[in-house]
């Protein structure tokens, strides 16, 4: 009676989320049901994508047992106890709110084994298989003649596409983080006026500075030192020369931020995602780094929380991690301007009157017009180019 009286006590008076994130018991107490979690203040209903465990699998308390696909992020569905997975309540590609009831785990159940009890072996060896049924007797007919039509109404005119058969062609539901991509990019094509504008980057410098130095910055900071970090340095101290690059129209205002989040463009299986390195103006090529390694790594595990993707004033893309020679990045709602990385290529180039082979990068900077004349633009990627190919101008803030 007082267990009761207490659990009625706590249904009344638990908020919604302590509900989702309890475990839900049964009346003898044996079993709990795994529940949606709490996904995110800006997340209302995500897709079940799909199951890590079957009925009769045995799962430890805060194991995950299936995946929910939101908007942003993936989210583990985990075991509130240890036992025996019973079965499943939802399914797959349906849509789920926090609080949504996935599966029933027994504390005391045995793990199921996929075997064949000795009776049935038994039967099934000693029972013959069925005789075969005799085909019934045709009686023979006499050849009906048909006149034969003209077979060239068959076949498609010369004019007529010859399309492969639909029995070679295979429809998916698209996945909801793609979907999300899908429309802010064409939302990002819909409301900024975008415009690219092109350099090119001498990384001569960089490499050679990348060379000297790197195995005493391993040995100091415990992280190898990469292209990213100089590029987001560079970011910062053209954001800083030119703060409306860093800037957003809201409505009939233009919010200054003064603040630098650089959102860094990461590829993954599932789709693009932009985690966010906050506070970089106040970071060394260390921290950078660090940052850099710690999101990626998540994004690679889909670990990635929703806090780590929201924000950010400007965003980097490095297509030249994949092979793009040039390309013209999209806007990262609700940002003005991104930067476009691309591959390092052996190119003649005229260095104090002589032709010489240097590497090579082309930069393209894509920023919404309405906000961003193409003077600023372009200061602001000459910037950049100046820092890389010279980065002691860091040093001596010139």
């Amino acid at each position: 009676r007082f267990i009761l009286s207490f659990e009625r006590y706590f249904l009344r008076n638990a908020s919604p989320y302590q509900i989702w994130s309890r475990s839900f018991a049964s009346e003898n107490g044996d079993l709990v049901e795994a529940v949606v979690p709490f996904m995110g203040e800006s997340v209302t209903d995500g897709t079940l994508a799909n199951f890590l465990k079957k009925p009769g699998d045995r799962v430890e308390a805060d194991e995950a047992i299936a995946q929910i696909e939101t908007d942003k992020v993936t989210i583990d569905v985990s075991s509130p106890e240890a036992g025996v997975i019973e079965k499943f309540i939802a399914s797959e590609g349906d849509t789920v709110t926090p609080g949504t009831k996935v599966a029933v785990i027994s504390k005391s159940a045995a793990p199921s084994e996929a075997h064949v009890a000795p009776s049935e072996e038994t039967s099934q060896k000693e029972t013959p298989p069925p005789p075969p049924a005799e085909k019934p007797k045709v009686e023979a007919k006499s050849p009906k003649v048909e006149s034969v039509k003209p077979q060239a109404s068959k076949l498609a005119s010369p004019s007529e596409p010859q399309l492969p058969p639909k029995e070679r062609e295979r429809r998916v539901s698209m996945p909801r983080l793609r979907k999300r991509i899908a429309n802010r990019l064409k939302d990002s094509q819909n409301t900024f006026a975008l415009l690219t504008t092109f350099n090119e980057v001498d990384m001569t410098n960089l490499m050679k500075l990348r060379t000297d130095y790197k195995d005493e910055f391993v040995k100091k900071h415990g992280v190898k030192l990469g292209l990213m970090s100089c590029f987001v340095k560079a970011a910062v101290s053209a954001l800083q020369n030119q703060p409306i690059v860093n800037a957003v129209i809201d409505g009939d205002d233009i919010i200054y931020r003064d603040y630098i989040d650089v959102s860094v463009a990461v590829g993954t299986s599932k789709g693009l995602v932009v985690p966010v390195i906050r506070d970089t103006e106040g970071m060394n090529f260390a921290d950078i780094e660090k940052g850099i390694n710690s999101l990626a790594k998540k994004a690679t595990e889909g670990a990635l929380s929703i806090d780590e993707m929201a924000g950010g004033t400007f965003t980097i893309s490095n297509g030249g991690v994949y092979g793009s020679l040039i390309s013209t990045p999209i806007i990262n709602p609700p940002q003005s301007a991104i930067l476009g990385m691309h591959s390092i290529v052996q190119r003649p180039v005229v260095v104090d009157g002589s032709i010489l082979a240097r590497p090579m990068m082309y930069l393209a900077l894509t920023y919404d017009h309405r906000l961003i004349d193409g003077r600023e633009a372009v200061l602001f990627l000459r910037r950049i180019k100046d820092v890389v190919e010279d980065p002691r101008r860091l040093l001596l803030d010139i």
